[in-house]
């Protein structure tokens, strides 16, 4: 396929990929119920060719739970349920279910055989051996976890069809260990010394039936995401248009009055999340299918949970029953700003395959009109404009539901169609190199970025922004020439040409380019 034919097809299908998940803050606190559990609250899910210089023929996906942690959020911090299962689901022949599952499960083990670390306490004769309240009595190196009162493992397990494998890792563990959050720098000394311990945890993998070595980490991370969060959800608090002449110039000469670039305006730039990453060979996920996949993350809880009336650490519960699936995410911002609140519940303990029940939320979105509503006379008042309705007028949106349900033939279309709510990544595009990917992915002339999977240094705010907008109703370049997609006319909508933003920048500099990608975690102290 010629690239300009391949271009166009994958901006295509960015329309509905963004309109389903656009607007300001992934999948935090998504849904009433999840609120409720913010162990098994997913965050972000990312799925992308590796970039890794070396790593090609690799597909790397990464499934953040945890959301808005604070660094010094101790003493506790930030340990996962060890009655839930956190899952990875890849779809590669189009039937919008797992054809390969990755099952991780955890749990939690004090030092000294359970009865956790002990201080003689009390003179000589009359002394007591009485357990520590903390997690951790002293420092902790890459060297040396001797101190650690607290500890995390998991197994994973893979499901490909109706095989199931423990995976297993490669130095011989029976299994795999979580490393301890980052508490701060008298525990840590410093954080490279914290990124040595916790590279310890990078583990090589054999994977049955797959060749090449593939990779697994779980722990604490620098949440990845930026967002203007607070200003957004206060009924867009700032005016979204552009304010400089470039993303990041500071300049302020876009629209005299928008809003300007500077991380000063990213609300997470100070929050942690927990990272479940997996590395695995192309020719392992991608099957007998056409090479593209569909991927997802799931949490799921047993169905009853009776408290303990006299809890201990090892029993503070008891859980039973069939496993209730109460976390889900693909695409960001689905559940967040485009299902209706009376479904959000709904849709996160539903599967990919029953998605047609969503579809009036696509074909006739509420969040363009609210946008709408929101910043209306800040927009016009910035641009000189009058408008009377900011939002596109091309109803049903049919093009998006062929774009966000189905994909396109030839580019992210699965070799069965079937409509579902997927993040569609093809692997036969080539990873895009850390220095050149471009933050708007495929808008941005970067055929290996959003909605074509998702990377980390993908912008997918400012994307969702202007395509929700009708960026496609208008003009956009393909192999550098202006061209018409012909899903609606620029007369649908009116705004579709101006440059949205909520201020928060983002691109492939501020993450690291080595699995897993995600930066360091901010230490809890000082701070």
């Amino acid at each position: 396929m010629q690239r300009s034919i391949l271009f166009l097809a994958v901006t295509s299908a960015l329309s509905a990929a963004i309109i389903v998940g656009n607007a300001e803050a992934s999948s935090h606190r998504e849904a009433p119920s999840i609120t409720r559990m913010p162990t098994i609250d997913a965050t972000d899910f990312y799925v992308f060719n590796s970039y890794e210089s070396g790593r090609e023929g690799y597909v790397t996906l990464i499934a953040n739970y945890i959301p808005l942690q604070d660094a010094y959020g101790g003493p506790n911090y930030f340990a996962l349920d060890p009655a839930a299962v956190y899952s990875i689901h890849i779809d590669n022949d189009g039937d919008a279910m797992p054809n390969m599952s990755f099952n991780f499960r955890f749990s939690q083990s004090l030092a000294n055989e359970g009865d956790g670390v002990q201080l003689a306490i009390g003179p000589e004769g009359n002394q007591r051996m009485v357990g520590v309240p903390l997690k951790n009595v002293g420092g902790i190196s890459s060297d040396s976890n001797a101190t650690l009162n607290f500890n995390e493992n998991y197994t994973v397990e893979m499901v490909s069809g109706t095989d199931v494998s423990t995976l297993m890792p490669a130095d011989g563990a029976m299994q795999f260990t979580k490393p301890y959050d980052y508490v701060g720098n008298k525990t840590f000394s410093s954080s490279a010394a914290y990124q040595a311990y916790a590279d310890q945890y990078v583990y090589d993998v054999a994977m049955p039936g797959c060749d090449g070595q593939s990779r697994i980490f779980v722990g604490q991370r620098k949440d990845p995401f930026v967002v203007n969060l607070g200003e957004t959800f206060d009924l867009v608090n700032y005016v979204p248009v552009e304010g400089d002449s470039a993303p990041g110039a500071g300049d302020g000469g876009g629209f005299p009055g928008g809003i300007t670039q500077t991380s000063a305006n990213d609300d997470l730039t100070d929050k942690n999340v927990t990272t479940l990453a997996i590395e695995v060979p192309t020719s392992c996920v991608t099957g007998s299918g056409n090479g593209v996949i569909g991927a997802w993350t799931t949490a799921s809880l047993p169905q009853a949970r009776i408290l303990n009336p006299n809890a201990t650490f090892s029993r503070p519960e008891v859980n039973g029953g069939a496993l209730v699936q109460v976390s889900r995410l693909s695409n960001p911002l689905v559940n967040e700003l485009v299902i209706g609140l009376a479904d959000k519940d709904k849709f996160n303990s539903s599967k990919p395959a029953d998605d047609g029940q969503f579809a009036d939320y696509v074909t006739h979105p509420t969040l363009p009109a609210l946008l709408n509503i929101l910043f209306k006379d800040a927009v016009n008042t910035t641009l000189g404009t009058d408008i009377e309705d900011l939002a596109p007028a091309n109803f049903p949106r049919t093009d998006l539901v062929t774009a966000f349900l189905t994909g396109f033939p030839g580019v992210n279309q699965l070799s069965t169609v079937t409509p579902s709510e997927m993040l569609r990544l093809n692997t036969a595009i080539p990873a895009t190199p850390a220095a050149m990917q471009s933050a708007f992915g495929v808008a941005g002339d970067d055929l290996a970025g959003f909605p074509n999977g998702r990377r980390p240094g993908d912008d997918v705010v400012d994307i969702a922004l202007r395509v929700v907008m009708g960026a496609l109703c208008h003009d956009i370049p393909i192999a550098g020439e202006p061209t018409n997609l012909g899903l609606c006319e620029p007369a649908d909508a009116p705004v579709g040409n101006v440059p949205f933003t909520d201020g928060a920048p983002l691109d492939a500099s501020m993450l690291d380019s080595q699995f897993p990608y995600l930066l360091t975690p901010l230490a809890g102290s000082p701070n």
